[in-house]
């Protein structure tokens, strides 16, 4: 017939079993860890009671030599993880570094480009500057206007530049000789006798010029007055040029 589950002896056995479950698990858990190596020995509380379904004293003994390789595994990883560490923030210092120095070297190069544009807008202010004060003295320092003499050497040269400029041909013994001939030197002499005077168009001036000629061959730049001295040579001369090649090719009335 089997034991009742009830009676004493069964009660204390399924305690001892299940404390010393509990014991092996929380040690387990200490050997793990790296602990000390432990003994105990688990015997139920009422021990002087004994029946013949009593379990007797149950020893358990664990290893004192400590687990090898645990802590040393761990100091290992971190001195590693460290090591790891310090090369990842050496590599960011050089990189910062380098990066700072590149920074710097671009802000050197900037500020010596500004510096030359600066100094090349200086030099063209300068030189603009300089410039417009030659300018100022040019303008201050106007060219003196050429006089000429209020007679008949001052008349025909006058009468020379001008007819230089506008390209009429002559020179000044042409002008002097043909002056000479036909009024003496007068640019007031009117000739109130000859068939031009019978015409009612009478020849006048210093080269005798009638004032139908005298607008043909008027000079720009001159008087439009036929008795102006200077006006009646060059229209003389520009005439004259037309039609004989120079005043120095005439040699009487023309």
């Amino acid at each position: 017939m089997p034991k009742n589950s009830n009676t004493p002896g069964h009660s204390r056995l399924t305690k001892l079993n299940k404390l010393t479950k509990q014991h092996r698990i929380a040690l387990a858990g200490v050997a793990t860890l790296g602990a000390a190596a432990l003994a105990f020995s688990v015997a139920p509380g009422d021990a002087g009671t004994t029946t013949s379904d009593a379990a007797t004293s149950t020893k358990i003994a664990y290893s004192s030599e400590p687990i090898k390789g645990v802590k040393a595994s761990v100091t290992d990883q971190l001195a590693g993880a460290s090591v790891k560490t310090e090369a990842i923030q050496a590599k960011a210092d050089a990189n910062a570094k380098a990066a700072k120095a590149k920074a710097d070297a671009a802000a050197k190069k900037k500020a010596a480009a500004e510096a030359a544009a600066k100094k090349k807008a200086e030099a063209a202010r300068k030189a603009k500057k300089a410039a417009s004060r030659s300018t100022e003295r040019v303008k201050i320092q106007p060219v003196a206007a050429k006089t000429y003499a209020n007679n008949l050497n001052g008349w025909i040269n006058q009468a020379l530049d001008i007819m230089r400029q506008k390209g009429i041909p002559g020179s000044y013994n042409g002008l002097y000789k043909n002056i000479m001939r036909e009024s003496s030197g007068n640019p007031s002499a009117i000739n109130g006798w000859d068939v031009n005077a019978v015409n009612g168009t009478p020849s006048i001036g210093l080269l005798q010029v009638i004032q139908p000629t005298f607008n043909a061959y008027h000079v720009s730049g001159t008087s439009s007055n036929i008795y102006d001295p200077v006006a009646n040579i060059t229209a003389a001369a520009n005439y004259a040029a037309d039609r004989y090649g120079s005043i120095d090719n005439v040699n009487s009335a023309y």
